[in-house]
């Protein structure tokens, strides 16, 4: 059991393929949305927010997501596009792509880079 949150989103499932759905899941209004790909075995991130919380869903491949809230460490595996990461204002966050990897990132608050927190936590194991 992780101490971040999981959302496991609805999947429909039958031999044509799989649907899953975002519809009412999130506890936020979305306001940006978009998806980072082509970072094949390169890590991202590296920061925590003032106040934006996203949603993170590997729609393609595997993403490892490491986490730290000032209290926990924790690295979540995004394998499925059925599995979503809550990141909370808090919560400083690295990201490392798998091959073939695509990320879909959504955001209640617009891109502003006064935002970010570019500072780890003191005593983090990674950053």
């Amino acid at each position: 059991m992780s101490h971040f949150t999981l959302l496991n989103l609805p999947t429909f499932t039958d031999p044509r393929g799989a649907l899953t759905v975002l519809e009412g899941a999130l506890p936020f209004p979305v306001v940006r949305t978009y998806w980072i790909y082509g970072s094949d075995g390169q890590t991202r991130g590296g920061h925590r927010h003032r106040h934006t919380r996203q949603a993170l869903i590997a729609v393609s491949g595997t993403v490892s997501i490491y986490m730290n809230d000032g209290i926990t460490e924790e690295t979540i595996e995004l394998t499925h596009p059925g599995l979503c990461l809550l990141v909370e204002p808090k919560d400083w966050h690295t990201m490392t792509f798998g091959p073939g990897s695509v990320l879909l990132v959504m955001s209640s608050h617009p891109y502003d880079r006064g935002e970010y927190i570019d500072t780890p936590y003191e005593g983090s194991q990674h950053d």
